[in-house]
């Protein structure tokens, strides 16, 4: 069975805002336009602009031309957890090297975040990630031992944990992040290729199940010349705020 008409429409949309063709500001073609140039009707259409509109790339409706707001999709809170989704949904192809996992006790800071004991075990992994085969973060990831045990067997090297965890059935529920900017230390410098000292976008994140238990803290260096985050808001009908 084929891609949808209409994933391949706001794919090829996608492709066009981020790769500089529909710039920011500028008037996407009319509906009209695009049923011609794609020899579709205006259903499917229609659902192509609902999806980039829901991502943040276009704006525009009710009877009015789209017109382009950004080129970095908005991600949803699945998509903003996995490096991989994240990594797809703004045109890159994402990938994944192993420097080391083990069974270990956590620093007592780690150990504190996750309501560990100072004799519990969890499981600690550092993975290097790449965007077009290019070193583009530096994960050090702490699972407490019940849901990272499987990552101990599993090829971490063939996708997003985050992927292998949920059909495990773990539950993700909610996600603390913060960021900041460190100096690389000696192993970001080896293996994210830059030199030490160089400033990195460092993202702290803390994950608990939807009854508050913590699962995992993690500790991820970019490469700001080749990785960014983008987050945006949105005010939810309770009056609080929700990632996108």
């Amino acid at each position: 069975m084929g891609t949808p008409l209409h994933r391949t429409l706001a794919d090829e949309l996608r492709a066009r805002i981020r790769g500089g063709a529909l710039g920011v500001g500028e008037l996407l073609p009319s509906e009209a336009e695009l049923c011609r140039e794609f020899a579709a009707s205006r259903g499917p259409v229609r659902q192509a602009l609902a999806a980039l509109r829901d991502e943040g790339l276009i704006g525009g409706g009710q009877g009015r031309r789209a017109v382009v707001l950004d080129a970095v999709p908005a991600q949803p809170f699945e998509s903003f957890l996995s490096f991989t989704r994240r990594a797809e949904l703004t045109g890159h192809v994402p990938g994944q090297r192993l420097h080391e996992i083990a069974l270990r006790h956590p620093s007592p800071a780690v150990a504190a975040a996750l309501q560990l004991e100072p004799e519990d075990y969890a499981v600690q992994l550092v993975r290097l990630r790449l965007l077009d085969d290019r070193p583009a973060m530096l994960e050090r990831m702490t699972y407490v031992e019940k849901v990272g045990r499987p990552l101990l067997e599993a090829d971490l090297n063939a996708g997003s944990i985050y992927a292998l965890l949920t059909a495990h059935g773990v539950d993700l529920h909610s996600a603390r992040h913060t960021f900041d900017a460190v100096a690389a230390d000696e192993l970001d410098a080896r293996l994210l290729e830059v030199a030490v000292g160089h400033p990195l976008l460092r993202e702290r994140r803390l994950t608990r199940t939807s009854a508050g238990e913590a699962l995992e803290w993690s500790e991820d260096r970019y490469r700001p010349d080749v990785a960014t985050v983008t987050i945006t808001n949105l005010r939810s009908g309770r009056g609080g705020f929700a990632r996108e």
